[in-house]
Order: structure tokens, then sequence, then C-alpha cells
């Protein structure tokens, strides 16, 4: 059943992989040009994603542990575990943004990038569990390059040590445990032409949402 559930994962991915130019923010960090205020944003915006995104995925888990699937249940299990690994290194990238408390209570959310959290949270709500999770790790393949490349920037560019470039490392990296659960809450689940459809669109959507979170802050 992996098997089929790597072929419905590649195909899905690489059927949403963003364009070149889809993201607007990113060549200007990659120069060096993008101004702090632009990171600090960058960083704001996570801190209120990451709170959303750890509700949605604790809650995909209790609905498949409702169902009895173990495979889903273990998945969003460990979404929301590394969603309370993020919040945690965060606090170093905001630091390096020069971001105090005082200012992530002042902080007003943008909605063209508070999209993508409101939409995992309708998918928490309305999604089948193995539906999302073939949506979700088809979008993570772009957010993982997404981060690879802002943590060489950070350092490169802006002199950002490693604690502050930490948050974006987390995602960067392979994870193999990550994928072997993904296969598996696929596989638990989307079975039918159907299904994947569905699946499909759910990650257009969120692929749509990213593109937005990142065209937002470049338009500050």
């Amino acid at each position: 059943m992996t098997g089929k559930a790597r072929e419905l994962v590649e195909g899905i991915t690489a059927e949403l992989a963003p364009a070149e130019d889809a993201n607007r923010l990113l060549p200007r960090i990659t120069a060096g040009t993008a101004p702090l205020t632009t990171l600090a944003a960058l960083g704001l915006e996570e801190h209120h994603t990451i709170g959303s995104d750890l509700r949605a995925f604790s809650l995909l888990a209790d609905r498949a542990a409702g169902a009895a699937n173990s495979a889903c249940e273990e998945f969003f299990g460990a979404l929301a575990d590394g969603e309370r690994l993020a919040q945690e290194r965060l606090g170093a990238y905001l630091d390096a943004c020069g971001v105090g408390a005082d200012d992530i209570g002042r902080y007003e959310p943008l909605p063209g990038c508070q999209t993508y959290p409101a939409g995992v949270a309708w998918l928490a709500l309305n999604g089948e569990p193995p539906l999302v999770a073939l949506a979700l790790t088809a979008n993570f393949a772009a957010w993982g390059g997404y981060c690879a490349t802002l943590a060489e920037a950070l350092r490169a560019k802006y002199g950002f040590p490693d604690e502050a470039c930490g948050f974006f490392d987390l995602f960067a990296g392979p994870a193999p445990d990550l994928e072997r659960q993904a296969l598996a809450a696929v596989a638990s689940g989307v079975r039918t032409p159907a299904d994947a459809a569905l699946a499909g669109r759910y990650g257009r959507l969120l692929q749509t949402y990213e593109s937005s979170f990142w065209n937002t802050l470049a338009e500050l």
C-alpha cells in the first residue's frame, strides 16, 4: 500500500510544485535586500501560524484516534510535536530581528499571510485525515525548500547565528521518519480517484495560500 501512497505523494507534489517566481520575497532575502522589518514581520506571522497549526494538527490527531486510524494519529501527532519545537526555536529568530515581547503583543497579523493557517484549520474541521495528510505532504515539499534557502541566506547575507536560523533548519532537512508516517497516513485512506482528486484540491488551495503568505510580506 505504501508504494501506491508514494506514487500519489510524488504525483501531487510534482503537480503542485510552485513556479520559480511564485515566491517574490525569497529572491530579495537571498540577495540581502529585504529590510529587517520584513524579516521581523515574517517571524511575527509565523508566531501566529504556529499556534493555529498546532491546534489544527492536534485536532486531526484526535479525530484520527476517534476513527481508530493509528497511522493518521501518529502522523498528525508528529506534526503537532514539530510545531511545538518550532515554537521554541522561533524565539531566537525573533530576537535576531530585534523583536521583543511588546512587539509580539502589538503586532496585527496580515490577512494575506493568515490564509494558510485558516485553510489548515478548515481542513482540520472538514477534511478526512488521510486526504489532508496527502495535501499537506505535497505542500511541505515547497515549504522545506524555501526554509533551506532562507537558512542559508540569513547566515550569508544577514549574519544571523546558527541559533537564530534554527527555526528554518528544522524544516529544511530530510525527515525520513515523518515521510514514513506520511506515506502510512495516505495509504490508510486515499483509495479512489475521487479521494486523490479531493486531496489535490486541498493541496492546490494550500499552495495558493502559501504563495499569498510570502507575497503579502514582499509587498510590505
